[in-house]
Parts: structure tokens; C-alpha cells; sequence
């Protein structure tokens, strides 16, 4: 007799990013109370009967790509009428003077929830299942989270927000962008049914204090979550802080006691390999961007140094474009350029940085990041309408990196449940959600437009 189960995903090509990278040609995926239950070769309804089978021959399996740095309101600025009003930025402080300080005092709580809804349609859409997202907005601290896990969860995919404390404008908005972590923390965290969950966020170390800093990472260690911050973006930071305290950012992490295995560094452009030792020393992990530093124009990271001495590095999008195979196409590239190697970062090593490791860099490695028996059942699907060359096991790496996009992935899901089916979404009324949206946008960018520029920031004496 067959044993039941609620979902058999039938006789496809599987990549299991399990730790032999086992690669199966032709086999299936059993699914059952959200839970991987068995994986393996030929036809799994010999053994297996279900209700709901996913079954083709063209079918290519992953595990649900996950997104190591988001910021899920950098879609609302997605080709925004605002670029063409402001002195175009000339390096990456313009950036952040004249475009995202802006949309940050902006901000409102519907900007909130509707930039994380129409962020998680995409991310669906083109097969990522997991994200982690830091939102910052002077104008919308207290609750902001609840606003952004309402948008989250409509859609139905997995989260780590955050509001990304700064002390820019005063201490007082720093607590209490800490203490808003901390209240959606001990809402969410402890609930095992809960798919959004917290972590503590600060802006950079140019904007946060030492005192700010180490009460994160107290906080942390009691609730047992990562913690993230930018880091050597732009050469701001390295200025600012051998200014001010005559150290490079990761040597005053390292002297106020920041640095730990649960800090997340976002970005590490302008890093030294001094600092990649600390890094390495402490168990900090790494968020890469590849796609955002090239529209910043602040450089490339040494993410190549990193993964050959052992540190765990995750691909994100930095809010700038939700689809991964772009971001892993970009990843796979930009390194090769500014390395003048072609033989650096394989496919293999790309989509590694969107899966297993990115699990890795969230701490979730234990439950998602590679199709494994006991692991959750967090998969995407790819169907695609046109290949050149034939897919099996052999080519399957190089097609996700250099042959499909976001448009092949016919089916994702979260815990055992469709989020998106045949391309559709299946929980939001997407022409609905866009309605809202393209409304919502366009009363954003019209408060943008009418504030007065302030290119000229003051700050507070960190």
C-alpha cells in the first residue's frame, strides 16, 4: 500500500543543494504537513500517493531562493519621476542626501505595507521564498512592522523584518527604532506558525553610536536573533570612522564587542584584508549586492577573498531589483570583470550564495536552503517556455545562472503551500494589489516632490 501524502512533486530534475550538492535527473519530492518527508530517483508514485502531483518531465527543482539583504520599499522608487527633479547624485552620500533620506521622511505606514505587498508579488513571481528586509522611516517607527508583515503574509512567503534604527536626527529616534524591533520580536519570534519574524537592524556606522551598537547586540544575544548593518558602502563610513576614532569600521566593532557569528554585514565594499580576518575570527557573516553597487557606483566588494577563506556570504538586492537569477547572473559576472579571471565564482558558487549560504548568513540552515528529508517544504519550480541547449544534470547549474529568469518559475512553495501556481499568485488579486499601488506611488512621489531638498544634513556628534 502507497503512503499518503499532501504533495508528490513527480519525476523532475532536482537540485537539492544538499551537502554533497546532489544533483537527482529524475526523481520526486514528498511532501507532507509543510515537511519534506522523502526525496529520491525514479518514480515516486510507486511509493507515494497524493491528492496534488506536480508532474513533468521539463520540470527543474530548487529549494526556495532566498534573499540574504533587502529593502522591500526600494520598489516604490522603481523608475520614479523623482530622478528626473533632483541634481543627479555625483557618488554614493548624493545617493543617500538627495534620493533615500528623502523617501525616508516620506514615508507612511500604507507606503509601508504597500511597498512589502507589491515586494513579496515579485519576489514570489520569480521563485524567492525567504527574505530579509530592513525598512527606515522617521515619520512611521511605532508598529511600522505590523504594516509590513500584513503585506508579507497576504502574499504568503517567509520574512526577517526590521526597522533600521539610526540616530541621525537624535538618540531618542534611535531607541526607538530599537525598541520597534524588539516589540515585533517577542510578538512574533517565539511562534513556530509565524513565517514573519524579527531581528535588529541599525543604518551604518557613521549614523549609530557605540552605546547603540552594543545594545543591539545585547538585545541580540537575549532573544537569540541576527543582527545587520551596513558596512564600507561608500568610503564615507571608512572616512568618517578613522576621523572620528582613528579605526577602520570593523576594528571599532571589534573594540566596542559589535562583532559576533550573528551580525549580519551588509554590503563590505570598501573592506581591507585585515578586516576580512576579523570577519572570519568572529563568525560574521556577509550580505552582497552586486546589482545595488553597480547603480551606486561605490565599488566591488572582495566577495571572492571571503568565500575562499570559508565565510558565509548571501546575494541580496539592496530594494533595487527583486529578481534572483538577475542578481545571481550579476554576481556571476561582475567578479569575473573586476577580476579580469573568467575562471572566478562557478555557477555552482553563485547559486549557492541564493540558497544554502544565504541560509547560512539568516541562521536558518537547519530548516531551509536545500531539499532535504526532515527540512521544509520551501521549493521553486521552473517550467521554462524556451531552452537552446538541453537541461540535465550536467547543464542545470549554468541554466539557472545564464539561461532562465524570474519569467520560467511556474510554481513556488512556502511551507508545504502554493504560493504561486501555473504563474499566477495565488493568495492576492494582483491586478488589485497594482490598483493600490500605482495610487499609493503616486501620492508618495508628490510628497517627495514637494519637501524641501536637504541635501545639507546636519548631524548629531556620534
Amino acid at each position: 500500500m502507497r503512503d499518503k501524502v499532501d504533495i508528490l512533486v513527480n519525476q523532475a530534475l532536482i537540485v537539492t543543494m544538499n551537502k554533497d550538492r546532489r544533483i537527482i535527473p529524475r526523481g520526486y519530492i514528498a511532501i507532507r504537513d509543510g515537511v519534506i518527508v522523502d526525496v529520491g530517483t525514479g518514480d515516486g508514485k510507486v511509493k507515494y500517493s497524493s491528492e496534488e502531483v506536480i508532474e513533468d518531465k521539463h520540470l527543474i527543482v530548487t529549494p526556495g531562493f532566498i534573499c540574504a539583504h533587502t529593502h522591500l520599499y526600494g520598489i516604490l522608487l522603481r523608475a520614479s519621476k523623482w530622478f528626473n527633479v533632483i541634481e543627479p547624485p555625483t557618488d554614493f552620500q548624493q545617493n543617500l542626501q538627495r534620493i533615500w533620506w528623502v523617501v525616508d521622511e516620506a514615508m507612511g505606514y500604507e507606503d509601508a505595507y504597500v511597498s512589502a505587498l507589491m515586494a513579496s508579488i515579485e519576489f514570489a513571481r520569480t521563485g524567492t521564498t525567504l527574505f530579509k528586509d530592513t525598512f527606515s522611516g522617521p515619520n512611521a517607527i511605532e508598529n511600522v512592522l505590523d504594516f509590513i508583515e500584513r503585506g508579507i503574509n497576504e502574499v504568503g512567503i517567509r520574512a526577517f523584518i526590521s526597522f533600521e534604527a539610526t540616530e541621525r536626527r537624535s538618540q531618542d529616534e534611535g531607541i526607538r527604532g530599537i525598541k520597534e524591533n524588539e516589540r515585533f520580536i517577542i510578538k512574533n519570534n517565539s511562534d513556530p506558525n509565524k513565517l514573519v519574524k524579527g531581528i535588529f537592524a541599525l543604518h551604518a556606522s557613521f549614523t549609530v553610536t557605540d552605546e547603540l551598537m552594543r545594545v543591539t547586540k545585547e538585545l541580540a544575544e537575549r532573544y537569540g536573533t541576527p543582527y545587520t548593518m551596513h558596512v564600507e558602502e561608500g568610503l564615507i563610513d571608512v572616512y568618517h570612522n578613522i576621523e572620528r576614532y582613528g579605526k577602520r569600521p570593523f576594528e571599532r566593532f571589534r573594540d566596542v564587542g559589535f562583532l559576533s557569528s550573528r551580525f549580519i554585514a551588509v554590503h563590505t565594499v570598501q573592506i581591507i584584508d585585515d578586516e576580512i580576518e576579523l570577519i572570519k575570527r568572529y563568525g560574521v557573516k556577509v550580505a552582497h549586492n552586486p546589482m545595488s553597487n553597480m547603480l551606486n557606483a561605490v565599488g566591488v566588494p572582495p566577495i571572492v577573498k571571503m568565500i575562499r577563506a570559508g565565510i558565509p556570504v548571501g546575494l541580496g538586492n539592496d530594494g533595487y531589483i527583486f529578481d534572483v537569477f538577475e542578481n545571481m547572473r550579476a554576481a556571476y559576472l561582475l567578479h569575473k570583470v573586476h577580476l579580469r579571471d573568467p575562471r572566478i565564482l562557478t555557477p555552482l558558487e553563485v547559486i549557492e550564495m541564493s540558497t544554502i549560504k544565504a541560509a547560512e548568513v539568516l541562521g536558518v540552515s537547519a530548516i531551509l536552503g536545500s531539499i532535504e528529508i526532515g527540512k521544509q517544504a520551501d521549493i521553486t519550480i521552473i517550467k521554462p517556455e524556451y531552452v537552446p541547449t538541453p537541461v540535465n544534470e550536467e547543464t542545470v547549474l549554468g541554466h539557472l545562472v545564464n539561461t532562465f529568469s524570474g519569467r520560467d518559475v511556474w510554481c513556488v512553495l512556502v511551507k508545504g503551500k502554493f504560493v504561486t501556481k501555473d504563474r499566477k499568485v495565488v493568495n492576492v488579486d494582483v491586478s488589485k494589489a497594482i490598483e493600490l499601488a500605482h495610487k499609493t506611488v503616486a501620492k508618495l512621489w508628490d510628497r517627495m516632490i514637494s519637501m524641501e531638498p536637504k541635501y545639507k544634513i546636519e548631524y548629531l556628534k556620534l
